[in-house]
């Protein structure tokens, strides 16, 4: 008798409405767990050196750049959520009906010609809307216009931006709007942001202008807003979750006094302020910001008078340009993935995706291809959109979000204790002291690759292509600095490439691989991809005759050895290498491990050792000064 399979719709309708899948395992209780934790973790520890549970629970514990302690393990998250779109906004500013988010190109290539086939080849394949940088090394104010030239104005938000002078941006994109009598949509910003200004050019802060338009705006164009808090200004400058947050916040309260001040209440002005935010690759410190930023600024507004309603952050995620690499720039692709998954899963309104190329210089046509289409897949395909706050209710993620907030707020109230944002800028050294301490912590973890960029510190690429773009001018300066966290080992490549191009050749090491592959391998790899990380080649050499070794060294014609293997191997013959290559004239013998291996008790052997956890930066610089590559 022929089976009959029941439709499709049938079986979805005879679905529980909630799916119990863990119904059919046995509860687990932390008990258990910690009791796993204990005997995994001292499984291979001597009785004499067994872990206690709190030893075992710290050794899972994380400590962020900010200092906040990020536990292995969270209960589920207790007490009222609220609700998605119900101030205090914790879980979003409204519900995602559509499934979608607010996808935001950026467009910044003076060549407007070029620009304005690239806006609608975006418009056409997924953007729905656009961010453009006016003036400094961008769009000129007066070729706005023809940028803009095939966009439909109100159906497409437009937001521009000016390093140098936002207020002449912000008029030119209103000019547009009045010569084509067409009103802007609904979500376009003027992007006046004073404060940001006048902390990227350390030039006072000027609030000229701000009311003029923002009045032009409260009467000619409802729905655009004039005023941007650009919080990524501090991020880029090496700030913190933390700094980043208190500092938007800042900014924002700030920017109600300037509006207060030429006669715009709260409740107007909370209408006209916008965040621009960055999103990091570490997803849940970026969505639990972006849940902070909400939580903290529908505080402020509370303050203020401001309606409930009213009182909720509209924040535009920008994948991190600090995050961003020069070399092997294609994991930039998957750096922004994650960055994009996070900011969406955060709740942000609107999310610009940079890039994988933005570092060399303006985008061509694939990487802009591809930035569009990671937010067009994970909207689309993945549907990350379709459930407003899917973090809501995670333990882990409900307690960095307090975190965050409670930490911001610490400093917001130092910041406001300085006069505000302005006085703090103007009069003080608060906020760039705050800034340099956080830009300092992270700068070491990057350095001992605590925080490891993959493609630069870990997994270089040795044999890439640079990619060739037209290269963007030297950003405007003169107040906080613009750091990338891969610059530092970008500028050890950069000597290596100036000694390869002079002498034909990288400067190169000799690895001392003894013993055979599976002795050496694991060292040897490691150490070969540390060398590559600052452009040096190591050449391997395996064995155990010191006589090859020393050859291999002469003929090499370079002054730095790196013996390479196992415990057992460099006791059995690690001494006896390391004498002959000091004596056929190795200026530095190190070795990857730890020198109580080589069970000798002349200290001399060697002059130093490669392991993980070591200041890479410091080593590496170190060396390439030893091969005599020129700085």
């Amino acid at each position: 008798m022929e089976e009959t399979i029941p439709p499709a719709e049938d079986v979805v309708d005879a679905l529980p409405e909630v799916l119990a899948l863990a119904s059919s395992f046995p509860g687990a209780t932390r008990e258990q767990w910690e009791e796993q934790v204990v005997r995994v973790l001292n499984r291979r520890r001597p009785a004499d050196r067994q872990l206690s549970l709190e030893q075992c629970l710290d050794a899972l514990r994380t400590r962020t750049v900010d200092g906040l302690t990020i536990e292995p393990l969270y209960p589920p998250a207790e007490g009222d959520l609220g609700e998605p779109g119900v101030a205090p906004f914790r879980r979003g500013t409204g519900v995602r009906a559509d499934g979608a988010w607010d996808v935001r190109a950026l467009h910044d290539d003076p060549d407007t010609a070029a620009g304005a086939e690239a806006v609608l080849t975006d418009l056409e394949r997924g953007v729905t809307s656009l961010w453009v940088r006016v003036g400094h090394g961008a769009v000129a104010p007066a070729d706005l216009g023809r940028l803009l030239s095939g966009v439909e104005l109100g159906l497409a938000p437009v937001a521009v931006s000016s390093e140098d002078d936002q207020g002449t941006a912000a008029r030119a994109l209103l000019a547009v709007s009045v010569e084509r009598g067409e009103p802007l949509a609904p979500g376009s910003t003027l992007g006046l942001d004073p404060v940001a200004h006048a902390a990227l050019t350390g030039t006072p802060v000027d609030v000229a202008g701000v009311g003029e338009l923002t009045h032009r705006v409260l009467t000619d164009h409802p729905g655009v807003r004039a005023v941007t808090v650009d919080a990524c200004v501090y991020h880029d400058a090496g700030g913190s979750d933390v700094d980043e947050l208190a500092l938007a916040v800042a900014a924002g309260i700030a920017h109600l006094r300037v509006l207060e001040a030429v006669g715009i209440g709260p409740e107007q002005a909370a209408d006209q302020v916008d965040f621009r935010v960055s999103a990091g690759a570490d997803q849940f410190l970026t969505i639990a910001r972006l849940r902070a930023l909400r939580v903290l600024w529908a505080r402020v507004l509370q303050e203020c008078g401001v309606p409930a309603a009213r009182r909720g952050a509209r924040q535009h995620a920008v994948t991190s340009w600090r995050m961003l690499t020069r070399d092997d720039p294609w994991v930039n692709m998957l750096r922004a993935t994650t960055s994009t998954f996070a900011a969406a899963v955060g709740g942000a309104e609107a999310v610009t995706v940079l890039p994988f190329d933005h570092v060399h210089g303006y985008p061509d046509a694939f990487s802009r291809r591809v930035a569009r289409n990671t937010q067009v897949v994970l909207a689309e395909e993945a549907g990350i959109g379709r459930v407003t706050d899917p973090a809501g209710g995670s333990g882990y993620v409900e307690s960095l979000t307090d975190d965050l907030a409670a930490r911001a707020w610490a400093l917001v109230q130092r910041v406001e204790a300085e006069g505000g944002l302005v006085r703090a800028l103007d009069r003080s050294s608060l906020v760039q002291d705050v800034l340099a301490a956080s830009r300092e912590e992270r700068a070491g973890r990057v350095a001992d690759r605590t925080a490891p960029l993959t493609g630069v510190s870990t997994f270089p690429s040795t044999d890439e292509t640079p990619l060739v773009r037209v290269p963007r001018p030297a950003p405007v300066t003169g107040g906080l600095p613009r750091v990338r966290d891969a610059a530092v080992f970008e500028a050890l490549r950069d000597r290596s490439s100036a000694h390869a191009r002079e002498h034909g050749a990288p400067p190169q090491v000799l690895l001392v691989g003894i013993g055979a592959r599976r002795d050496f391998g694991p060292r040897e790899t490691f150490t070969a991809s540390l060398l590559a990380s600052a452009g040096i080649r190591g050449v391997l050499v395996e064995g155990t005759d010191p006589q090859a070794f020393t050859t291999a060294l002469r003929e090499l014609g370079g002054p730095v050895a790196i013996l390479t293997s196992s415990a057992d191997r460099y006791a059995e013959h690690g001494p006896a290498v390391a004498r002959a290559l000091r004596g056929a004239g190795a200026r530095r013998v190190l070795l990857a491990g730890s020198e109580r291996e080589l069970g000798d008790p002349d200290a001399s052997l060697v002059d130093g050792t490669v392991r993980a956890g070591m200041d890479v930066v410091a080593f590496l610089d170190d060396l390439l000064d030893t091969l005599e590559v020129a700085r």
